[in-house]
């Protein structure tokens, strides 16, 4: 969420900014600052009722004790007034308080400088690529059969129990799924993530503050009775660790990683592009998150991506790098660097994580503060990343290590699966 002090100073810079997300954001930052100064007048209002009525009750006390009832009694109609409008504002001061939160809660991040204009995933910017696309038999196939001709994975099984989007991994491909999170796990652990284990589960106050709330509601699976919801993501549960908090400037980079289940309502459209595990309703992930002093947020993130590289260069998949553009960017982000493996058999790239920094907008949301030199208080910066989504790795790695023997594993992977190829 943007300060207010921000966009009272900045008005016109953040407005041009916006428009590369294809957003003309004048109508609402007119109306945000329209209603904030309701709001200071308002407040204004109320602290001086208050501050009349508190110089009352005294010069009422005063009279009392010099035997002037009378007169006290007149003062005393005046404070019962002032009570009425004090409340009268209070109540004013909550709904203007209110209004003005949800308004700028509609407002995107501003993007980065870097960020490149565009309006669809069409313009974004390929800043990197790197290794061989491996040239397949003919026959080869799509993960999809693949799973079904090695017995690894039951898409129809899933649907039998919950429905599509909700795969059965089986035998060997649970092994090497479960494989997978444990390497990630420990490469993030390696270069200094504390790993976490946490909720699947987060509340109302925890999807407001990382910004799934409101703009992903309907994105999100919710448990109406006890108003929860099921994470979309761990950066949920785990920047919300931080929610309220001011953190000390010395313990700075905070860097966390966990392993969860990840849930999403919406599962995109039909046709090839969104079969087998291209798109899933309940998915694992391997989450990086990291809180840092806004002075090194930036150089932060560059080392985020290398990180992610260093895992993918050990897979040996073919990847690259987009820099998204802003009609590409997500609502809270400031720059985003997608990784994208390429599927061979599907003859395609296939998103599989999204690494991003987020400046203040959500330190914004969630009150995560830190104190600085001086011992004043200031918004930290959060960075989140993929290290990495499951799915369309595992994708990735039956189609482009398919052989006509069977599916080899990735050399690093073998420790971890106790076992080197799929047959």
């Amino acid at each position: 969420m943007l300060q207010l002090q921000t966009l009272r100073d900045n008005k016109d810079t953040i407005i041009a900014a916006l428009q590369k997300r294809n957003i003309d954001a004048a109508p609402i930052v007119d109306s945000v600052l329209l209603l904030d100064e309701k709001r200071r007048s308002t407040q204004t209002e109320l602290d001086n009722t208050l501050a009349e009525s508190n110089k009352l009750s005294k010069e009422i006390g005063n009279l009392y004790k010099t035997g002037k009832a009378q007169e006290a009694n007149v003062l005393k109609e005046k404070t019962g007034t002032l009570k009425e409008d004090s409340k009268r504002f209070g109540d004013e001061l909550n709904a203007i308080t209110e209004q003005l939160q949800q308004l700028l809660y509609q407002i995107p991040n501003v993007p980065h400088e870097s960020v490149p204009a565009g309006s669809t995933e069409d313009d974004n910017e390929e800043v990197f690529k790197e290794g061989d696309i491996p040239v397949l038999k003919e026959g080869s196939l799509p993960h999809w059969e693949l799973a079904k001709k090695y017995d690894i994975i039951d898409f129809e099984l899933g649907v039998k129990i919950a429905g599509a989007g909700f795969p059965v991994y089986k035998g060997k491909g649970a092994r090497l799924q479960r494989a997978l999170i444990t390497y990630f796990l420990d490469k993030n652990t390696e270069a200094g993530y504390t790993e976490m284990q946490v909720p699947h589960m987060v509340n109302e106050a925890s999807g407001y503050g990382t910004g799934q709330l409101p703009d992903k509601e309907g994105q999100m699976y919710h448990i109406g009775a006890d108003d929860l919801y099921l994470i979309p993501t761990a950066e949920v549960p785990v920047t919300n660790i931080f929610r309220d908090e001011i953190v000390n400037e010395q313990d700075f980079p905070i860097c966390m990683t966990a392993y969860t289940p990840c849930f999403r309502r919406e599962a995109g459209s039909y046709g090839a592009h969104v079969r087998g595990l291209n798109r899933l309703h309940q998915f694992d992930k391997v989450e990086i998150v990291r809180v840092e002093h806004p002075e090194k947020s930036f150089d932060a993130l560059d080392g985020m991506v290398e990180h992610v590289k260093n895992i993918l260069r050990e897979l040996k998949l073919p990847y690259r790098i987009l820099r998204l553009c802003g009609g590409d960017l997500g609502f809270t982000a400031a720059l985003t660097y997608d990784f994208e493996v390429f599927s061979t058999a599907q003859d395609r790239w296939l998103e599989i994580s999204s690494v991003s920094n987020f400046e203040t907008y959500q330190a914004n949301r969630l009150k995560l503060r830190y104190k600085d030199e001086n011992g004043k208080s200031q918004l930290a910066h959060t960075l989140n990343g993929s290290a990495l989504a499951l799915p369309r790795v595992l994708a990735g790695i039956l189609e482009n290590y398919q052989t006509a023997e069977g599916i080899q594993i990735p050399e690093v992977l073998v420790p971890y699966c106790g076992f080197d190829m799929i047959k």
